[in-house]
């Protein structure tokens, strides 16, 4: 099955040996490419996005194996601790699926960091009421998550739709012009 679905690692800043332990966990169900790119954001020293080409849902963590995915989720956690407390790491997790999910993990502090790639999986039980229909707005194709730092837990934070982006705010969606 790893041949016909391709996971993406796009990184800049991140060792050979990082890419290596990554790629390892990774391959036993995916193709995996590998994209070196050049730094485009200044506040990051390191930069990681994972694509992986699934929905995000249980069914994927039972087709992956939930051990496996506690050894990605070391790796990060590793990846920080060897950066230390600054705004060396950004990982950014893309998600297919109608709609993607994205969680983006650019937290300083590295327990909270820890603390956020700890509860990706938390966020499963959640997605139902956060994507149901008559709370989110119509044509939705991508939901961005957020980790808040102060009530330590995933938070909605953006969405799109084909022409349109919305901001989390209050309990609701709000449009951005």
């Amino acid at each position: 099955m790893s041949e016909t679905i391709k996971a993406t690692l796009q990184y800049y800043g991140i060792s050979p040996w990082e890419i290596e332990v990554l790629y390892e966990f990774l391959n036993s169900h995916f193709t995996v490419i590998q994209d070196e790119i050049e730094s485009n954001d200044e506040n990051f020293v390191s930069y990681l996005e994972l694509k992986i080409p699934l929905t995000f849902n249980e069914e994927f963590f039972q087709w992956y194996d939930f051990k496996r995915w506690e050894k990605v989720k070391s790796v990060f956690k590793e990846m920080k601790r060897r950066r230390g407390n600054s705004n060396a790491l950004k990982i950014k997790i893309n998600f297919s699926g109608i709609p993607k999910i994205i969680f983006i993990i650019d937290i300083v502090d590295r327990q909270k960091f820890n603390n956020a790639i700890e509860k990706i999986d938390s966020v499963l039980e959640l997605l139902q009421y956060h994507l149901d229909p008559q709370k989110t707005p119509t044509g939705i194709s991508e939901i961005i998550y957020k980790f808040d730092a102060t009530s330590v837990r995933w938070c909605l934070n953006t969405a799109t739709s084909e022409n349109k982006k919305y901001v989390f705010r209050n309990e609701s969606w709000e449009e951005v012009i």
